[in-house]
Formats: structure tokens, sequence, C-alpha cells
């Protein structure tokens, strides 16, 4: 049995923030299931919203996440995130990340841009790869901290509670199984301090922006685990993502439109101006539903995002990867619109965690977007989760240090016992399965749901999962039998969250109920297995 003062599970922004912190006052073990820079983060282009100019204010942006939030946000959480994002870029900056900036009247400041829903400009960025580049940063620092240690290709099974172990004291998180994708061994990690960084569950869906990773397994763990789940209806279709047979979960960035892109329909109408008046900065769920109807309306395949009146060397210089990866499928950006379609991006909802971090069995935190702080509501605004995965890591490192002394605790746990258990025969079940998940979540349960498709999904995955678990129980676990277990927990969340709520608020909009009734339904919808 291994032992450590915190475990991490996850190595994007909140994981390794969480962890950098967490290492001056202890041991800390990071998982993660790949490599530790294959993660959502990386993948993030547009930046992180701070308020950091004169023109700007802390009011402006928690006005403009309110709205966004479509009454949901938990406004002091909001507050506390948007006014302490200053000081944690201030701390990017002090380990050598490097923001654009421009030179005004003589002096450098920082190239803020645009995106939907924003009033001021106040999205810090790298080109169109701050993810990527806040990556990098933290694995580097990571990297130099003798007290912690990065364990890739291991992936978390299940949470270890002293519920689980038959004690009768309060349960409590008491320790992790991980799965050595190496030597397919599972390891018990004994910790009272469990944080879940594990990112979202794009790979739900058939279509996502998201990396192949994003299979739900924080959510899926904590719900297992008995931990209150909140919120998992509103899941953020991002509103263009490259419409290409070869191109896959390619995102064009929201800075585009930022920048002054323009959404336009097979006719080459700028079709945003009659479902908004900002037009095609509205907020992503806005822009995706109109796009829908746009689609749906035509017959057509795609959208288009026309930034051609911008110049050349404006495009190349401000969005070089996005330029270089369309062209390479045949799109030159500077000449020609890009064909774009909607797909499964954010998940507002998670594990349901105070400002802190703090989930509902004592041990446990969540950070970044497995959580559900109340940042974002029914609705995330563009570019406010790497702001949310940064300053709540800070403060759950903080809760935790200060949680009960560290050091070891003498609580022994049990070894994992496979049973008389089975090499999986047939890897095309499991496929079929995680195939048949993805398809009738993006037909029954995507951006326009009714309570009859939501049902025939609920029907469906309730067979899925038996078949699951037989697996599971029958088999030897292995990366892909998790991820599906995980995939399959998760939809059926989201679906049942969405039979809960009868109206239409942010991202979740059912044609059986198009009003909004904040009578009944301002309100989380809050899930536990208890």
């Amino acid at each position: 049995m291994k032992e450590y003062d915190f475990v991490v599970i996850g190595s994007g922004i909140a994981g390794l923030s969480f962890a950098l912190k967490a290492a001056r006052h202890g041991s800390v073990a990071l998982i993660t299931k790949r490599k530790g820079a294959d993660t959502n983060t990386a993948w993030a282009q547009g930046g992180i919203a701070c308020v950091t100019s004169d023109e700007d204010s802390f009011e402006l942006h928690v006005r403009d996440t309110l709205e966004a939030g479509a009454g949901l946000c938990d406004e002091a959480v909001v507050r506390t995130i948007v006014t302490e994002g200053p000081e944690r870029i201030r701390e990017l900056a002090e380990l050598g990340l490097h923001f654009d900036e421009r030179e005004v009247e003589g002096h450098r400041e920082f190239d803020l841009g645009k995106e939907g829903g924003h009033s001021k400009r106040r999205v810090l960025h790298v080109r169109d790869a701050t993810g990527k580049e806040i990556e990098q940063t933290l694995l580097r620092e990571f990297s130099r901290q003798s007290s912690a240690e990065l364990f890739e290709n291991h992936v978390a099974v299940d949470l270890i509670t002293a519920a689980k172990l038959g004690f009768a004291t309060a349960d409590r998180c008491l320790g992790v199984y991980v799965l050595d994708e190496r030597t397919d061994e599972v390891e018990s990690i004994r910790s009272d301090r469990i944080v879940l960084a594990t990112g979202g569950c794009g790979k739900v869906y058939l279509y996502t922006t998201n990396p192949d990773i994003a299979t739900g397994d924080g959510v899926a763990m904590a719900w297992r685990a008995g931990v209150e789940i909140a919120n998992m209806e509103f899941i953020q279709f991002h509103p263009t993502c490259l419409f290409h047979a070869e191109a896959k979960s390619f995102l064009i960035s929201e800075a585009v439109r930022g920048e002054g892109g323009i959404l336009r329909n097979h006719r080459g109408e700028d079709f945003m101006k009659r479902y908004d008046p900002r037009g095609s900065l509205a907020p992503r769920d806005i822009v995706a539903r109109a796009i829908d109807a746009e689609i749906k309306r035509s017959g057509a395949k795609c959208v288009f995002l026309d930034i051609t009146h911008k110049s050349p060397e404006f495009i190349r210089e401000r969005f070089p990867h996005i330029y270089e990866t369309c062209l390479r499928f045949g799109v030159d950006m500077s000449k020609q619109a890009i064909p774009v379609v909607p797909a499964a991006h954010y998940q507002c909802g998670g594990i349901k965690t105070d400002v802190n971090g703090a989930t509902s069995l004592s041990g446990l935190y969540a950070v970044g977007e497995v959580a559900c702080t109340g940042m974002h509501g029914a609705n995330r605004l563009a570019s406010n989760s790497l702001l949310e995965g940064l300053v709540v890591a800070h403060r759950a490192a903080v809760a935790a240090v200060h949680k009960r002394p560290l050091g070891k605790q003498n609580v022994a746990l049990p070894e994992w016992r496979s049973g008389n258990v089975q090499d999986v025969d047939e890897l095309v079940v499991i496929y079929h399965n995680w195939d048949e998940i993805r398809r009738l979540m993006w037909d029954y349960v995507g951006i326009l749901r009714t309570d009859k498709r939501l049902q025939r999904a609920s029907a469906r995955l309730r067979n899925l999962q038996r078949e699951i678990r037989e697996f599971y129980w029958n088999f030897k676990v292995s990366v892909d039998l998790l991820e599906l277990r995980n995939l399959a927990a998760v939809a059926a969340l989201i679906v049942d969250s969405g039979l809960c709520r009868k109206e239409s608020r942010g991202l979740h909009y059912t044609l059986d109920y198009p009003d909004r009734d904040d009578r009944q339904f301002k309100r989380n919808t809050v899930l536990s297995r208890g």
C-alpha cells in the first residue's frame, strides 16, 4: 500500500495548481491516465477571463457571469472567483507564463481578447494556444518538486471510503484504487485528502471538442461513493467545431468571433442577428441553438464562420494554430469561411462543492471542470473555466492543508481482489456499447430535448448498464472497460437530471417546456445515490 499526504487525480490546470501548492506541505501523488500533458487544459485555445484593465471592473465581470448563468450562479462564489483571479494570474506570471501583450502609447499592456457574453475585453491569451502554454508551465514547475510524484498511465478505478470498509464512524474518503496500465495491476493508494481534477465528460457524446480522455471518470467515481452531483443537465455545446470528415474534434475558438468573425448560413447571410441583438457574440447556448435551427431549417450540413474581412497577416499572427490546422484540411481562413457545427464541449454541472472544492464526503475535494461550485450556473461564460480552476485549486489547497494535521493515520486499506475473473474475450462488445451510448446521447440528449427523447435514452441506458455491470464483475478491469463504465454512469446522470427539470434554462432546452420557470426551478438539480 502506497501512502501520501495528498493524492490528486488529473493533471490539468486545476490538478497541477493544487499539487504545486500542496507539495510545499507534504507528499503528493499526481495520477493521470495518459501522459501528464494529455488534458482538457492543453486543448484550451481562448484564454483566461480576468479583470486586468482600467476599462473593466469586477462588477462588470460578475454581471456578465450571472447573466450567462441564467439565474443559477451562486453570486457569492462568482464574486470570490472573479476578485481573487488577478492574484492567481500574477502567480502564473511568476512561474514564467507570458500572456500576449501590445504596445499602447509607449508602454506594454495585456492584449486582451473578447468572447461571447463579455461586455469588455478581458480574456488573457497566449496567441490561440493558451491552455497548452499553461499546461507546459505548470508541468515544468511540478517536475522540480522533490515531494511530488507523477504517475502517468494510471487510471483511477474507485474511491475507498470508510462506509465501503464497514467502519461505524462517519463516512470519509480514505484512498483510491488505481490501475497501472503497464502492469495491469490495481494498487491501493492511501490518503486522507483525495482531489478529483479529472475534467469533463465530452466523450459521452458522438461529436465533441474534447480529447479522448474526457470520459467523466471523476463524476462517476464520486457518484458511486455516494457523493452529491449537481446540474448535470447543463452540458455546453460549443457552437463552432470544424466541420470536416478528417478533422477530429477540432475547436474553432470563440476568440475568432471576438475578433470580428461572423457566422453565416449556406446563403451567406449573417443569420445570428435574427436570434439575438448581440449577433455572433451572443452567449454559447443561444448561438448553438441558432446554428442547430439554421441547419435543420435549410437541410445544410453546417454553417460558416467568416473572418475574411481581416487581413491575412492579422489572422496568421493572432490565430496561428487555428490557421495552420484549417489549412491542413484545405481551408484557408484568410480567404474562405470556415465550415463549422456545434459539438459537446463543457459540463457546467458536476460534483457538488463549495468554493473551497470540498464535497459532501469528508476528505474528498473536486476542482476544475469535474466540480460544480456554482460559478457557471446553467451556462458557462466563455473563458471562465480556467479562472475557476486556478482560484478553486488554490482555495482547496489552503483548506486541505489546514483540515487536519498531516501524517500517517494508521488505516490499512485492503488489497484489490479480482476474484475468479478472466480477460475480456470480445472487445467488440465494449466498443459497441461505447458507440451506442455516444449515439443515443447525441440523438436524444443533445442541444434540443423532449421528455420522450430523454425517456428513450433512459430505457436504453438501463439495459446498457446491466450489460456493463456484468462485464465489470466477470472480467479483468482494463482502461476501456473502466471508461465505458464511467461513461454509462455519467450519461445516466445527464438524462436523469434533464428529466427532473421541467423548464428551459440556459443549456437545457426542452421543446415540452420552452419557457423558464423561476417559481419552481430556480434551483440546482442535486442527485446522490443515497
